[in-house]
């Protein structure tokens, strides 16, 4: 027997409709790449959504089309995000920052038929538009006053909107329906793509507005660091018109002092990003003497996209009264997964054992079930105890990648291997290890690479650090550190090293520290190891290091 009620497609025209018609004045702040702060709100959003699906369709953009996006976080871009998927194409954001190379794969993969750039992007766009031979249609996201002349056969975004009426009605069609396409940002090997669908993109933003998700609300004034070409900006574009959220678009100024600024004019009391944001945002604090810290209103922090150090969580909490949801997923599963709030009995506990629990990655949302394996493929007890392979599933996690690239990826029930190696423990948090290929083997037992990172960065003169394996005749792999000192400061190689003593066990101390001028990082932010083993594959190592 079936319940009577309406089956009302899961739609992401759905989602501006409904913040256009109850939250229409609230903010969207944009910073633009021409330069002057744009104020609108989700009425305007929604008005100019809709020209835009009037033009795409004029250009010939039909559902199932790829429209690709180069681009930052700004007005037009959100404007994208409604009207691509809104009459059934699919946005396609593509990462800026990877190698041109790359970009070229993967837009002529993707097959994409329009092409929006931001300005900033004008030279890298006019190098690859030869072998761009999907791509029908350029658009610069900007007006035609600002359209540069080597841009010929180009459109201006303006004047693309500007021919057109926002009299829409938004096409019915099956929620299955792909909605946006994600490539992954791997370290080897060509980007694979993620396809999401309206329905997945609509449930995910559900759990983001969860009380027990990320919060999100119409009492947010939303700071968004995270970039709109990184895995849909966390969900959060499509979650805050759900609720009506605040805006603050920070555009290409990602620097700790634009970031700063913006948070403190725009009133924002919730930002989400990675950790080198902010580590570039407190070295604008600590450089700037003086610096008025009551006007920023910050009260909730996520970070995610790799682990958040335990030193940044502190600070947050004791500079600036920041509380941070340290969160994990990845582009597979759109991305959230967990989510690190506190449960009730932790919330009397002191700051120290607060933040023991904060550092671990959070705790399975609705609609995301997990589970650890062990070498033999078995079944690993949450108890906190060992460490092994992690698998999920859920609505909003793949099934497979674009075009089939990787083959079959899910197992006979279901589980998305994700290659990260972690613990889980009674309550369901989720203690992250490390990534698979980055765990350290040494004399049969493993190092955890972001537990000894960590260690580090609590130090007060390490501005970031990375732990790579390298061969040992006897104990097969052991770790080697590579610090980069915070600006003025040289930490003394052994005082750190009894620094990490007092935090590691004693076999997992590094056999060696190297101090850099900077770490290698992938475009979403990550450490890139990889180039870390090449650059350090013939350090030498004592042969008498010590393990249990």
């Amino acid at each position: 027997m079936h319940g009577l009620m309406q089956d009302r497609q899961l739609l992401v025209s759905g989602l501006i409709e409904h913040a256009a018609r109850y939250h229409p004045e609230v903010e969207i702040v944009s910073r633009t790449c021409e330069g002057p702060i744009v104020r609108t709100n989700w009425a305007q959003v929604r008005s100019r959504a809709a020209k835009l699906a009037n033009a795409l369709r004029r250009l010939g953009v039909q559902a199932g089309d790829r429209v690709a996006t180069l681009a930052w976080n700004t007005h037009r871009h959100l404007e994208l995000y409604f009207a691509v998927s809104g009459i059934g194409a699919v946005l396609h954001t593509v990462n800026p920052r990877l190698f041109p190379e790359q970009i070229d794969y993967i837009l002529n993969h993707a097959e994409s038929r329009v092409l929006f750039f931001d300005i900033t992007f004008t030279g890298l766009v006019t190098n690859l538009r030869p072998s761009l031979v999907k791509i029908e249609h350029f658009v610069a996201m900007t007006d035609t006053a600002n359209l540069e002349e080597d841009l010929a056969g180009c459109e201006a975004y303006e004047a693309l909107v500007e021919k057109e009426t926002d009299e829409l009605i938004w096409p019915q069609f099956d929620e299955r329906s792909a909605s946006s396409l994600c490539y992954t940002s791997g370290t080897t090997g060509n980007p694979k793509g993620v396809l999401y669908s309206h329905r997945s993109t609509v449930l995910h933003s559900f759990a983001a507005c969860a009380a027990d998700g990320l919060r999100l609300s119409s009492a947010d004034s939303v700071l968004l660091v995270v970039p709109l070409f990184h895995v849909n900006a966390w969900g959060i574009p499509y979650a805050s018109a759900m609720c009506g959220a605040k805006l603050a678009l920070p555009g290409p100024h990602l620097d700790g002092r634009s970031l700063f600024e913006l948070a403190v004019a725009e009133a924002c009391n919730f930002s989400l990003g990675v950790p080198t944001v902010w580590l570039g945002f407190f070295k604008h604090i600590d450089e700037t003497p003086g610096l008025d810290l009551a006007g920023l209103k910050l009260e909730r922090v996520v970070i995610g996209g790799s682990a958040a150090p335990r030193a940044i969580i502190e600070r947050f909490r004791r500079d600036l009264g920041v509380f941070v949801i340290h969160a994990w997923g990845m582009s597979e599963t759109s991305p959230l997964a967990t989510i690190g709030n506190l449960l009730p009995k932790h919330i009397s506990l002191s700051d120290d054992d607060q933040s023991d629990v904060q550092v671990r990655q959070g705790r399975a949302i609705y609609g995301v079930e997990l589970r650890i394996r062990g070498e033999d493929g078995e079944p690993l007890a949450h108890d906190g105890s060992k460490a092994g392979d992690l698998v999920v599933r859920g609505p909003w996690v793949a099934a497979g990648y674009f075009r089939g690239e990787g083959g079959e990826v899910l197992d006979a029930d279901g589980w998305f291997p994700t290659g990260d190696v972690a613990k889980i423990d009674a309550d369901g948090y989720v203690q992250l290890t490390d990534r698979s290929k980055d765990v350290i083997k040494s004399g049969g037992e493993w190092i955890s690479s972001i537990d000894l990172e960590n260690a580090a960065v609590a130090h007060p003169d390490v501005a970031e650090a990375a732990v790579i394996g390298i061969h040992h005749a006897k104990w097969q792999e052991r770790p080697l550190m590579i610090v980069v000192p915070r600006p003025g400061s040289m930490p003394d190689h052994q005082e750190l090293m009894r620094f990490l003593s007092s935090r590691v066990a004693k076999w997992w101390l590094p056999d060696d520290i190297v101090f850099a001028e900077e770490l290698p990082h992938t475009a979403t932010g990550k450490l890139q190891k990889t180039k870390l083993r090449e650059q350090y594959r013939n350090h030498v190592l004592a042969p008498d290091a010590s393990h249990p």
